[in-house]
């Protein structure tokens, strides 16, 4: 497989066809090779117009999409998947994850249905997304390909340590997935204050402190191109150690995305 690019572009809540295909189109001419939908967004054609009318050939790109929970069990998996690419306009997609593992999730159906589409050409790599690190050792026993990325919700008020020491040592992504925490990230005074010691915005912080750690993939959500320009921009952005461990330090912490079926509340 390809390596994932480090900084890619979101598109949760992106869902109007003509603003979501413009959004992906700008963030690719801007320099952007990795977009992040799910087919539970419901915008997978408009991402492909989008990969469609960018001046970038797509083999540069990087896509990747979430089976839907409703679309876990095996042969749902596996034509659902196949409906993914032909959405996205792509013979196979980079990377597919499973989105969360609840509701239809299978522990052999879903998995063996991963390896399948892998093996067929339909996925290039698999992924899951949301899951504990039992789930995610019981995933990874049971795959063929290696486990290529975990995506989570990742950001300074929610760090995710463990999740990030596992992916380090099974040498996979972790994807940080609101790695702004939908701009709240702006509330917190270390990041407000070390971005205006370097003329930068809160969310070029707290991206640049993403990336700077191992194995650490983010996709900040964007539509306009101000938005997808300035995170974009982050990745020029060198911390210093110190800053680096200041924002380290925030105890802050709280999730953006929780509810009383989500695995971590199981």
């Amino acid at each position: 497989m390809q390596e994932i690019p480090r900084l890619g572009l979101g598109t949760y809540e992106n869902d109007d066809p003509e603003q979501c295909a413009q959004s992906v189109s700008t963030a690719l001419d801007a320099g952007y090779r990795h977009v992040d939908t799910a087919q539970s967004y419901g915008n997978e054609a408009a991402v492909g117009d989008g990969l469609a009318a960018a001046d970038v050939d797509r083999e540069e790109v990087f896509v990747a999409t979430k089976l839907a929970t409703e679309n876990l069990a095996y042969d749902d998996a596996v034509e659902t998947a196949r409906e993914s690419a032909e959405r996205l306009g792509v013979d196979t997609i980079d990377l597919l994850y499973v989105h969360w593992p609840i509701n239809s999730y299978d522990p052999e159906g879903t998995i063996d249905a991963l390896n399948d589409l892998h093996a067929d050409g339909v996925v290039d790599a698999v992924g899951l997304s949301n899951f504990r690190i039992d789930q995610l050792d019981a995933a990874i026993e049971r795959l063929d390909p290696p486990l290529a990325a975990h995506q989570v919700e990742c950001h300074p008020m929610l760090p995710q340590d463990d999740l990030r020491a596992h992916a380090v040592e099974h040498d996979y992504a972790l994807v940080a997935y609101s790695p702004i925490a939908r701009n709240q990230v702006a509330d917190v005074e270390t990041i407000r204050e070390i971005a205006a010691a370097h003329d930068a915005s809160p969310a070029q912080v707290t991206l640049a402190w993403l990336l700077s750690k191992e194995n650490v993939v983010a996709i900040p959500k964007a539509t306009s191109e101000a938005h997808i320009r300035d995170n974009w921009a982050a990745r020029e952005l060198e911390l210093t150690d110190e800053e680096l461990a200041a924002v380290d330090d925030i105890d802050e912490r709280h999730r953006i995305v929780d509810f009383d079926a989500a695995p971590w509340n199981q």
